[in-house]
């Protein structure tokens, strides 16, 4: 069994299920354990977007070890001096923003990726089991440890999708629909037909391949059934701050509205 939770993540999508998860943008790691012991299926620890460092990060993945959830961190970009770091802390996978190429894609992969295949140092901690794991049986499945998903949220990537989806040892793709709105001159539109349109396009070639669909949006249950329907695969629906305002709003609104 691995430290990360990858295996629940990988079966419950082949036995034909749908994982769900959410973000994660607060440091306290205890966030993480909530939405564990809650039933998510993976966290999403964003690093791009939120003040969260690598303790904090490696906070949260250590937090969901006791449940099945599967925690992913999105990195601020893909450099393999940003990507070797996080890939120490041993998280179910790694999710790349703001890719545009194949090429880029390639580099990604490569850099998450031991020699031959890549060009990741070699520094493992966690993953080795603080050395209770010898390096030549830690080796044997080292790349298979970790999935790397990229950010399909520009129209560039959008268009060499057919090259991204072929490149060897990439695990999935997300569709980010703001950045998507915005690389195709409709910013702040996410919901627009076009969008979304070339979104569900996405969806649609994904599933021509092995590699996981997954999309990040707000919570919006027919929204959910209609990509699901489509065949997405993984969902990270809204996050710990909206969350928690949402059902903060809702309780006040509540009992303001109770007769005095």
């Amino acid at each position: 069994m691995s430290i990360n939770n990858i295996e629940h993540f990988r079966a419950k999508i082949a036995g034909g299920g749908v994982c769900v998860g959410t973000t994660v943008s607060f440091s306290d790691p205890a966030i993480s354990e909530l939405f564990g012991d809650a039933g998510c299926d993976f966290t999403w620890i964003d690093m791009e977007h939120c003040p969260i460092d690598l303790p904090a990060a490696l906070g949260h993945v250590m937090a969901v070890r006791g449940t099945q959830a599967a925690p992913l961190i999105r990195v601020p970009s893909g450099d393999p001096n940003v990507l070797k770091p996080v890939l120490e802390l041993h998280p179910a996978g790694v999710i790349v923003p703001q890719v545009r190429s194949a090429a880029e894609v390639v580099d990604v992969v490569t850099a998450c990726k031991y020699p031959p295949a890549g060009i990741r140092g070699f520094g493992p901690r966690r993953g080795r089991g603080f050395g209770g794991t010898s390096n030549a049986e830690y080796l044997k499945d080292a790349d298979q440890q970790i999935m790397v998903f990229v950010q399909i949220e520009h129209v560039d990537a959008a268009r060499d999708l057919d090259a991204i989806l072929a490149v060897e040892g990439l695990d999935g793709i997300c569709v980010g629909f703001n950045d998507l709105a915005g690389s195709m001159g409709l910013a702040g539109q996410p919901g627009h037909p076009r969008v979304l349109a070339l979104a569900e396009e996405v969806v649609r070639r994904t599933r021509q391949t092995p590699k996981y669909a997954g999309v990040a949006m707000g919570f919006d249950l027919p929204t959910v059934r209609h990509w699901m329907d489509l065949g997405v695969q993984w969902f990270s629906l809204g996050g710990d701050f909206g969350l928690l305002y949402a059902g903060t709003r809702q309780m006040l609104e509540q009992i303001r509205a109770l007769p005095r």
